[in-house]
């Protein structure tokens, strides 16, 4: 096991002593039909129209996320994984990008002082309010599922309104510096092509 894996297993082990407060620092506690809607997702098993949108798309992205994440394997890998699972929650990919570099930076590994993890920044305790605890919050493709889920549902509730569903999701619902930073990157860096 390599050094940040082992770190990460240690912090995990001792993120399950953090108060209650902490955990739900990241989402709002679980509501039923939030619940029921990430069940719903998480079993779920394409999202590009054509070869040449997904080549297009992303060639375009990749060159954009090189910053971040120097592998192109990798690079493709999230982009592809990202497209699926915003396309699916019916969320623009370009958003879904924007809040990944925001929440983990494309770390993968990624784990915040309040327990959440991975790519999207998703709190652990939705494996357990849908029953699926065995589901690997740092795989990328399970990130993204739970968190575009998230996210749309927030957009849902708050009938579109982009910076309160961003405020929900980040747990910062009515301030101001999250969403500006989320839609800052929307803007000026992951712009639709």
């Amino acid at each position: 096991m390599d050094a940040k894996r082992r770190q990460i297993s240690v912090w995990l082990a001792g993120a399950a002593v953090l108060p209650s407060i902490a955990v739900a620092a990241t989402q709002e506690r679980p509501d039923d039909e939030l619940r029921r809607i990430l069940l719903e997702a998480a079993s779920a098993s394409d999202s590009f129209t054509d070869r040449f949108h997904a080549e297009v798309w992303l060639t375009d992205m990749s060159r954009r996320l090189a910053r971040q994440v120097k592998n192109p394997d990798e690079r493709i890998e999230i982009l592809t994984h990202v497209h699926y699972e915003a396309q699916r929650a019916e969320l623009e990919p370009e958003l879904v990008l924007a809040v990944i570099e925001v929440e983990s930076n494309f770390d993968r590994y990624a784990v915040s002082v309040a327990g959440a993890l991975g790519l999207m920044q998703v709190m652990p305790f939705w494996l357990d309010e849908i029953g699926r605890p065995g589901d690997n919050l740092l795989h990328v493709d399970t990130n993204l599922r739970y968190g575009c889920t998230i996210l749309r549902h927030y957009l849902n509730k708050e009938n579109g309104d982009l910076r309160r569903a961003l405020g929900r999701y980040n747990g910062s619902l009515g301030q101001r510096k999250y969403p500006n930073k989320v839609i800052d990157r929307l803007t000026r860096k992951w712009f639709k092509v």
